[in-house]
């Protein structure tokens, strides 16, 4: 056997033990949202302060949130919850750098593999609020559209925070992706963009009040 076989084999078991343990670790989480956004953005910054207010609102309304456990938009969501009491939960990504947990998490798992914690982000959410961020926001955005338009979940309520940072992508995939076809104009729906906190929690109040506590993600079939 080759050295290159025998390092897949034994990636194959860490990734396998990485599931496992975030499985145990959320499968007792309950309602939960998540929160994606830059791990850049300073306290000072109005988008730290909304999501933050944000957090301790979904907090007061019996939510948990989760974020990738890092500084920025992720520590300001977590923070929220905390204040206010509620379930706080970090999913952290080993990183060389930028990434460290915050200090308002109350359950935080640590990951090496990113897909191996985006399951983490979608399968225990019922609802997924993105705010301004980079490569790894749209990543996340679009992975979550991908999953919803395609029915791999069921349909969850998205929300875009900041209308003058996503007005430019929302304008390019409707003039662009919408008008030559590669969407369908159903697929606008999938998502809210707004500034506004408290008609985000309308929002995801109203899309989840139905949602029971099934595993949402449709499997294969046997």
């Amino acid at each position: 056997m080759s050295k290159a076989i025998r390092d897949d084999t034994w990636r194959i078991f860490r990734i396998m033990a990485e599931f496992v343990e975030g499985f145990q670790e959320m499968a007792d989480v309950g309602r939960a949202i998540t929160i994606f956004g830059s791990a850049r953005t300073r306290p000072a910054d109005p988008y730290y302060v909304m999501a933050r207010s944000l957090g301790h609102r979904l907090g007061e309304e019996g939510y948990a949130i989760i974020t990738g456990g890092g500084p920025g938009i992720m520590e300001a969501g977590n923070r929220g919850a905390k204040e206010a009491n509620a379930t706080s939960i970090g999913v952290n990504i080993q990183l060389p750098f930028e990434q460290s947990a915050n200090p308002y998490i109350t359950k935080l798992i640590n990951f090496r593999y990113f897909f191996v914690r985006k399951v983490m982000f979608l399968k225990y959410a019922k609802g997924f609020v993105i705010f301004p961020g980079g490569y790894g926001t749209m990543d996340e955005l679009f992975e979550t559209l991908t999953l919803i338009q395609t029915r791999k979940i069921e349909s969850m309520p998205i929300v875009l925070m900041g209308k003058k940072y996503y007005i430019g992508l929302i304008g390019w995939i409707k003039d662009t992706m919408l008008g030559e076809k590669m969407i369908s104009p159903d697929d606008l729906d999938i998502f809210l963009l707004t500034d506004d906190v408290e008609e985000c929690i309308a929002h995801l109040k109203e899309k989840t009040k139905t949602m029971g506590d099934k595993d949402r993600w449709i499997d294969e079939p046997a």
